[in-house]
């Protein structure tokens, strides 16, 4: 794993497959946020929390291209292998990650992810594209914020949504 920036890497696990006779190239941006939205990822320790995640998607035999995000939400971009469910792949990173958080006492209140998240998927081609794109999400949310992100993408993906349910109330 190496560090740009406040952006994790895993450029080994890029080019690695453990599976004999499976070829795969499954290139998935997932999006999740703060419960509530809450700006609690705080600049001081966000990059250990992306580092931690980065971690925690490859230990779950993914390849993580690149972990990044602001005050309210994270994207992971991942290499999924065919054996792993995105479910239980956001379960754990989700959990965890919030785990992590809290027995680190990083925010004065109790940490929660905000329940589901999104996924959409890549070709090669889009790659570094949607790399840059994410190393540079606190930029680009200088001029859009993260409920108009979340909504484009949706809308891009043309994934179905009911508005109701895509965030919880800010409190």
């Amino acid at each position: 794993m190496r560090t740009v920036g406040s952006v994790h890497i895993n450029n080994e696990l890029l080019r690695r497959s453990n599976m004999a006779n499976t070829y795969h190239q499954i290139y998935l941006q997932t999006v999740f946020a703060v419960k509530y939205r809450k700006a609690v990822i705080d600049k001081s320790w966000r990059s250990q929390l992306q580092g931690v995640i980065g971690n925690l998607i490859s230990e779950a035999n993914c390849k993580t291209i690149i972990v990044n995000g602001v005050e309210d939400h994270v994207h992971c971009f991942v290499g999924l292998r065919p054996v792993v469910s995105v479910s239980e792949l956001m379960k754990t990173v989700k959990a965890k990650s919030s785990k992590y958080i809290n027995d680190h006492s990083l925010t004065s209140d109790r940490f929660e992810w905000q329940e589901g998240y999104g996924v959409f998927s890549y070709r090669q081609n889009d790659v570094d594209t949607i790399y840059q794109y994410i190393q540079n999400q606190e930029e680009h949310h200088k001029r859009q914020s993260f409920k108009e992100e979340y909504l484009e993408l949706l809308k891009e993906f043309k994934v179905e949504y009911n508005e109701q349910y895509i965030f919880q109330d800010l409190i």
